[in-house]
């Protein structure tokens, strides 16, 4: 189970440079004008060219990425004139931070929200709570964001604006993990962690909304399953209270499946933060992407995008390792 677990996983890896690198050769943008530049003279271009190894067939030019990313080479960004890796290594915390809170916000009102639904079924608890994740699924996070700033910043002034940090913060803290609230926590600052903290409240309620939607109609469903077998109608027979039921009985059983929901809704928030990460000017891995984008960058649009891919095969094999140690029927 072992080796074919560690098979599947390098095969999936490898999967996952196949598209970055077949992304990086039909996308309309020649890497090496985004280098030299578009009045370059033809002599430099290819001599770049064949320094890149884009002369070279494509199963070698394949090879050569395949053998660069398992030594953390990703190239150097055409922006920061960085090297890939630094720039997310870098960047990457803030996303972490960002989604970790904003997962916790879904787990903690998500569940609770999907048991009260299958409790009171058909029922206005139920109908309220349907048309809540409903409209998690519905409105765009954009719009939701720019609403949240008008109204909490810009209108009522309950909350501070765009960006990780008042600028007078700046680079006070060192960044040991990257993450601010653990950094600022560690180095005894607490009026920059809770400024930090301040400014990750409204991006990670928005981006949490979206999590809570999904975690609270999974629970939910997986309640309404467990609350029809017949362990439950025998608990309520014996006597045993209403409470227990629900929340030892019926709860204890649906976290084994949860557990793989709220993994994947983890991986989809560190991978779908882009747009709240634009709406707040949040400095992490999809701010990052989004600017590399617009500026060419490929070797960094091509990173980062790896880099989520890889997140997302490992949350996914961690649910899974998780969901076997819950649940001995699945070893």
């Amino acid at each position: 189970m072992t080796l074919n677990l560690v098979v599947t996983v390098a095969l999936t890896f490898l999967g996952l440079l196949f598209v970055t690198f077949i992304i990086g050769r039909v996308v309309p943008i020649d890497p090496v004008l985004a280098i030299v530049g578009d009045r370059a003279p033809e002599h430099v271009v290819e001599r770049v060219r064949i320094e890149l190894g884009l002369d070279l067939p494509l199963y070698e030019q394949f090879a050569i990425y395949v053998w660069d990313v398992l030594q953390g080479d990703l190239g150097e960004s055409v922006l920061t004139a960085n090297p890939v890796l630094e720039d997310i290594k870098r960047v990457f915390p803030a996303t972490l931070e960002l989604a970790t809170v904003a997962t916790l916000f879904g787990v903690l009102l998500g569940v609770p929200m999907g048991v009260l639904a299958a409790v009171n079924q058909g029922r206005w608890p139920d109908q309220v709570i349907r048309v809540v994740g409903l409209l998690g699924y519905s409105i765009p996070v954009f719009w939701l964001g720019l609403m949240g700033l008008l109204l909490f910043y810009a209108t009522l002034d309950l909350v501070p604006g765009p960006g990780r940090l008042n600028f007078i913060y700046d680079d006070m803290v060192d960044p040991v993990t990257g993450v601010l609230l653990i950094d600022s926590a560690m180095a005894g600052e607490w009026d920059i962690f809770w400024n930090a903290a301040s400014h990750l409240v409204l991006p990670s309620v928005i981006l949490g909304y979206f999590s809570l939607a999904y975690i609270s109609r999974m629970t939910r469903s997986f309640m309404l399953e467990q609350l029809s077998q017949e362990y439950i109608t025998t608990a309520r027979v014996k006597g045993v209270k209403e409470w227990r039921v629900i929340w030892v009985h019926a709860l204890g059983n649906v976290w084994v499946p949860l557990v793989t929901v709220i993994a994947l809704s983890y991986a989809n928030l560190l991978e779908g933060s882009v747009l709240t990460e634009i709406v707040f000017a949040w400095p992490g891995l999809g701010f990052y992407l989004t600017q590399s984008l617009l500026n060419a960058d490929m070797n960094a649009v091509l990173g980062a995008t790896m880099v989520v891919g890889a997140v997302f095969i490992g949350i996914n094999l961690l649910s899974d390792l998780l969901y076997k140690l819950l649940d001995p029927r699945a070893r």
